[in-house]
This record gives C-alpha cells, sequence and structure tokens, in this order.
C-alpha cells in the first residue's frame, strides 16, 4: 500500500470511528431521556413528576433527529468511494490553504497522523466551488483564489 492510501485509509476510518462516537453519544442522550419519561405504575405521582416526565419526553424526541442524521452520515461515509483520486469529488481529501477537507458528510475537526482535517458535504458552496478540480488547479471562494495543493 503506497503512503497516499494508506493516509487516505487513516483518514477514512478516523471519519467514520467519529460519526460512530456520535452516534452513540446521541442515542445514549435518547435512551436516558426516554428511560426518565416513564413512570414507574407502583408509584402515585403528583402533578411535578408528570410535568418532569412529559419534558424528558420532549428532550428525547429532540435527540431523535441527531440520531437520525448521524445515521445518515455513517451511510454517506459507507457508501462513498474512497479510492485514490486525483480530482475533488466525494470521497476525497482534499488542502488548500494549509487545510485538509474530507469530501463526503460536515464534521467537526479531527486529527489524523498529527494533522487536522475537516469533512465537508457535498452540498457545501467550497465545495461547489472546487468540485471535479485537480492539484494545483485554482477555485474562486470569498472573493479568493485559491490553489488545490493535493487532492487524494
Amino acid at each position: 500500500m503506497t503512503d497516499r492510501a494508506a493516509k487516505k485509509k487513516a483518514v477514512h476510518a478516523r471519519l467514520m470511528s467519529l460519526e460512530e462516537s456520535e452516534l452513540a453519544a446521541a442515542i445514549a442522550h435518547y435512551e436516558a431521556y426516554m428511560a426518565d419519561s416513564h413512570l414507574s405504575d407502583r408509584e402515585t405521582h403528583d402533578n411535578d413528576d408528570m410535568a418532569i416526565a412529559r419534558e424528558n419526553a420532549d428532550l428525547a424526541h429532540a435527540f431523535e433527529a441527531p440520531v437520525q442524521t448521524h445515521h445518515g452520515k455513517i451511510d454517506a461515509i459507507e457508501n462513498t468511494d474512497w479510492s485514490l483520486s486525483d480530482t475533488v469529488g466525494p470521497g476525497a481529501v482534499v488542502s488548500f490553504g494549509g487545510r485538509n477537507f474530507v469530501v463526503c458528510v460536515s464534521t467537526q475537526r479531527f486529527e489524523v497522523d498529527g494533522e487536522t482535517y475537516m469533512g465537508i458535504s457535498t452540498q457545501s458552496p467550497i465545495y461547489q466551488a472546487m468540485a471535479g478540480l485537480k492539484e494545483g488547479e485554482t477555485f474562486t471562494h470569498n472573493g479568493k483564489d485559491v490553489e488545490i495543493e493535493s487532492v487524494l
């Protein structure tokens, strides 16, 4: 395996790990609030107990959207072609302006082998500006010309 392929494989693995962690956290929040929303059949409950249970049910449902979002991101990561590429497209790792981006889904910043990366979606304006370009080509973003330093 080449250094480029190993680097891309490591970035892909970290991206998937990041989203799996985010999904697990969202599920844990959802389940915790759902558990707290159920009243026991063996106890008598006052209005405060019922209000707290209802509030916890509402909070649990608020965490349902992030669960679905992270499921969708994992689906996108799993269904993206991660082979080496010399063109900016889904699954590409792109560097410009001293920063590294992974084209697939939007993420927070993450580290791989001492380098910082951030996921961007194919709907993002910056991706739209550079889609289909190759290393050394330029695109305009926020009124500035930007040169693509590398594409994996």
